[in-house]
């Protein structure tokens, strides 16, 4: 049978383990020729090995499917040119850039250093950038060319940056900020036969087991085993996802859904007197729907938006 990504040459950043690896393993079985990046650091960042990156490379080969190892730095310019490269190299082509590296360095904000918002800044933001803009610099040459691209871009955001989570400013951060980048990438390489999506995935994987996960009841660690959001990537990355850009999806084995974002909600006319805001802003309040927690589910409470 004929896998959905027959053929397509795909990179996955943060593949060595989680929810990258699961990613790499479903791709590769559905057809396509994987790329498998990873630095093989920490949930922090330090250190690094390419032995994750290697061993999910031997089982797509035994599996039958074509993979290669890369160990680059995907916030390192230079790093990610090299990945998308090495992946024209190897296979002749790139349609498809799933951005899933990152690190952890939670903290309260009034307690957070220098170091641990700029790694994690880092790591996610410009780390999808990076890969990002050469894999688009390439299908935008592809397209002046006269050829054809059915490419995708498939970011990895988080219910902790679309919605919040207490300590985790830089994180949800720069999980938002990957979601507004896929929304104006989206627009911006629609021309060139590429489409950019995100997901925002719930899973148990490392970077996640300190956060209250750990203690999880065995079915509530099925439900949230990392191989749940590789069917909605791998989906992605297929031709038949042709029609869908712009859009963040979450998933986890409890929920499929997809993202609203943000859209203007109750207006009044203009005030231009302070002393009349207060009027204002309460009527604005009294309208507006109230934000979401990190189930999607409307919350009010200490730090929440409340009714005024």
């Amino acid at each position: 049978m004929t896998g959905l990504c027959e053929g397509r040459v795909a990179i996955v950043t943060g593949a060595g383990r989680g929810i990258g690896r699961e990613h790499a393993l479903m791709l590769a079985q559905h057809g396509a020729k994987v790329v498998v990046n990873d630095l093989g650091g920490e949930v922090d960042g330090s250190g690094g090995t390419m032995t994750p990156a290697q061993e999910v490379v031997e089982l797509i080969k035994e599996g039958g499917g074509e993979a290669v190892a890369n160990g680059d730095d995907v916030s390192d310019w230079e790093g990610a040119q090299r990945m998308v490269n090495q992946a024209i190299e190897t296979f002749g082509g790139l349609d498809v850039v799933v951005n899933n590296a990152g690190i952890l360095r939670d903290r309260m904000l009034s307690n957070m250093t220098e170091e641990e918002w700029d790694a994690v800044i880092k790591v996610h933001l410009k780390g999808t950038f990076g890969p990002a803009r050469w894999a688009a610099a390439y299908w935008r040459e592809r397209a002046k060319a006269g050829e054809t691209n059915d490419a995708r871009i498939i970011n990895t955001s988080s219910v902790s940056g679309i919605y919040g989570n207490p300590g985790q400013t830089n994180y949800g951060a720069a999980k938002a900020g990957i979601a507004a980048f896929t929304i104006i990438a989206a627009q911006e390489l629609h021309r060139y036969g590429v489409t950019v999506n995100a997901i925002a995935p719930g899973a148990l994987t490392r970077m996640t087991e300190n956060l209250g996960m750990g203690q999880a009841s065995d079915e509530e660690k099925e439900m949230m085993h990392p191989r749940w959001i590789a069917p909605i990537c791998t989906w992605l990355a297929s031709a038949e996802s042709a029609p869908v850009t712009g859009r963040v999806f979450e998933a986890s084995g409890r929920v499929l859904g997809i993202a609203n974002m943000w859209h203007r909600g109750p207006t009044i006319e203009p005030v231009d007197d302070p002393t009349e805001m207060a009027q204002a802003v309460k009527q604005l309040m009294a309208e507006a729907q109230p934000n979401s927690d990190m189930q999607g589910a409307p919350v009010t409470g200490p730090g929440r938006p409340t009714p005024y």
